[in-house]
């Protein structure tokens, strides 16, 4: 073992006999320790709710949508789809209108953002028809020209609930509501409701509304209340009957990509094809850009924050070493005088303060996952229900996030020792042994 490393562990297993320093030294670790352990347990839970509400999003969104930003000349829908669909990393296709409009029951009357989708292609792209509570996509209303169902167990099951699906519609269109919409309309599976239009229609007195009543054919739930108290999904058909469009009318088109988190190629695929005839090309990723570039300025503005009691942590170890040098400064004397160089000096106190600051960063990381792992198993923490989209606090621990925060603690410590280090390097044997 080398000199500096053997003073420097014998001093730190010694400090007991010097119960000043002793205290200091236990306040840094503890300082530290607890720094980090909050750090990582705020860390974790800004990352569960920026990756709750990343995967929310995404259930809910498609990955890319593509929609006509001005009027021009440009391919058919059907063409327009076919090329999408023919595009490299695109895994399906689906076309969707959208407008905002009024809906109504005996009970209430709330907007809402309409969706006209294709049933048959809709649950390749969105996952969000997978988290219905009550009812069933089939029950909506299928194009005319859909095609044969196989003669499968499954194509049979399919064909049973488009029966259902008619027979529960009684020849009125079909509606997916949220769960947050129905509590507010009173409304269930098989309940009618009214939608109105604002684009309106011709009359002898002028423009008025166009109101369509639909039926209840799914209620769904994202977990994402600005989706379960305003996002309707009806029928194409239905849409532009009530959105008064004609089959020719320019779609939008939702797709699905292989890699969620490497959408950025697929669109820019994508752009190059459809660019130059009015088209625009949005990723989930650039819909939400505010959201996830404020979700990522407050974990950085938490971590800072956090940072300062670590520091606080090391600032205690410049106090308990710079009186362990004034405490050792005859054996600092007898060490020079004895041929140790002042850069062997000061590499024992670099050593014993960097010992101190990595013994309460490894106890901040027992302390900070085991909280994590505790808060994230019991739950104990509850939030309001309807004010977040999750009722408990979310955990989820980031390597990377483990690895910054050790780094950033262990170089903190580190750059706090470099001055009583500097200090006990600067002694002269004579003058140490002079007043001893």
């Amino acid at each position: 073992m080398k000199f500096e490393w053997f003073i420097a562990l014998r001093y730190l297993f010694a400090l007991r006999r010097q119960a000043h320093i002793t205290a200091f030294s236990i306040a840094s670790l503890l300082g530290v320790a607890l720094g980090v352990a909050a750090l990582i347990i705020v860390m974790g839970v800004m990352s569960g709710f920026t990756t709750d509400l990343r995967d929310k999003l995404i259930g809910a969104q498609a990955h890319i949508v593509i929609y006509k930003a001005r009027y021009g000349a440009g391919p058919s829908n059907a063409a327009l789809l076919a090329d999408v669909r023919e595009t490299p990393g695109v895994v399906g296709a689906t076309p969707f209108l959208y407008s905002e409009m009024l809906a109504s029951s005996p009970a209430n009357v709330k907007g809402v953002v309409l969706r006209g989708i294709d049933p048959l292609s809709a649950p390749g792209v969105l996952d969000i028809f997978d988290r219905l509570h009550v009812g069933d996509i089939n029950y909506m209303d299928m194009p005319e020209d859909a095609p044969m169902l196989p003669a499968t167990p499954e194509g049979e099951r399919i064909q049973r609930l488009r029966t259902t699906g008619e027979e529960l519609r009684g020849g009125l269109p079909g509606i997916m509501i949220g769960e947050k919409l129905s509590a507010r309309l009173d409304l269930v599976l098989g309940s009618r409701m009214n939608l109105m239009a604002f684009s309106g229609q011709r009359s002898a007195a002028g423009y008025t509304p166009k109101i369509r009543p639909v039926v209840v054919t799914g209620i769904f739930s994202t977990g994402m209340y600005e989706f379960d108290s305003s996002l309707v999904f009806i029928s194409l058909s239905a849409a532009r009957d009530l959105l008064g469009l004609d089959v020719e009318s320019p779609e939008h088109v939702e797709v699905a990509v292989t890699n969620v988190f490497n959408v950025e190629p697929t669109a820019q695929a994508l752009r190059a094809k459809f660019g130059t005839a009015g088209y625009v090309v949005e990723t989930w990723q650039d819909m939400n850009a505010g959201l996830f570039a404020a979700l990522k300025l407050e974990k950085l503005a938490m971590a800072i924050a956090l940072a300062l009691i670590i520091l606080v942590g090391s600032f205690s170890i410049v106090t308990s070493l710079i009186m362990l040098v004034m405490k050792k400064t005859k054996d600092i004397a007898v060490f020079m005088a004895m041929g140790a160089t002042p850069r062997m000096v000061g590499r024992i106190f670099l050593i014993q303060g960097t010992l101190i600051g990595a013994l309460g960063t490894a106890l901040g990381f027992v302390l900070g996952l085991v909280g994590a792992f505790l808060l994230k198993k019991y739950q104990f923490i509850e939030l309001p229900k309807g004010v977040y989209s999750v009722d408990h606090v979310p955990v989820l621990i980031e390597t990377g996030d483990l690895v910054l925060i050790a780094v950033a603690a262990v170089a903190l410590c580190f750059f706090a020792t470099i001055y009583p280090a500097r200090q006990a390097a600067k002694l002269e044997p004579a003058d140490a042994l002079r007043y001893e």
